[in-house]
């Protein structure tokens, strides 16, 4: 039975466990609502994987923000579609941005630089061994970026993999060295 907004009593407890943020209440709102929100996301993305990642972490997005969504302003599956649209769009318009800069970056031109060893032997063993402590995907763009003086998007391209991919091993391998090389070895 439907009320006066079109709701019926299940739409109403599918949004009220939603605020209250029940342990189902995210999984039951996917469940009732993926298909036509992905339908939205995928009309602005026009690509199946695109729309259902925008989904996905559009969803997440609104269930982590616990006053996003306010009953009186409107049913919740307006408020889901409005949600994903605006992700769709969002990422539409990054997405461009993202291109030109990749197109920048991969245009400019390489710097040839001489390998710098490390005046101390002792300094330049611990960059040695902290490196082959690296998994083998983030050594090797390491590698490549300092070594072969490659830029990420040249790296990419010569390992074949998505430019986001490469710029994540690069930050982690970072991270993971600056951790292990910060404290002296007593």
């Amino acid at each position: 039975m439907a009320d006066s907004r079109g709701l019926s009593r299940d739409d109403d407890a599918l949004a009220a466990d939603f605020i209250a943020r029940r342990p189902d209440g995210l999984s039951r709102v996917y469940e009732r609502y993926a298909a036509l929100l992905a339908g939205v996301a995928g009309h602005v993305l026009g690509e199946r994987a695109a729309a259902e990642d925008c989904l996905h972490d559009a969803l997440l997005r609104v269930w982590q923000t616990p006053d996003s969504y306010r009953p009186e302003r409107g049913s919740l599956r307006a408020f889901l579609v409005a949600c994903v649209r605006n992700e769709a769009m969002s990422r539409l318009r990054g997405g461009g941005r993202r291109v030109e800069r990749e197109r920048r970056a991969s245009a400019l031109e390489t710097v040839t630089l001489e390998p710098v060893e490390p005046a101390d032997p002792v300094d330049a063993a611990r960059v040695r061994a902290a490196l082959a402590r690296l998994p083998g995907e983030q050594r090797l763009v390491i590698e490549s970026a300092y070594f072969d003086n490659l830029t990420q998007a040249q790296i990419a391209a010569r390992l074949g993999l998505p430019l986001g991919t490469v710029k994540g091993r690069v930050a982690l391998a970072l991270r993971k060295l600056k951790v292990e090389l910060a404290v002296e070895p007593r």
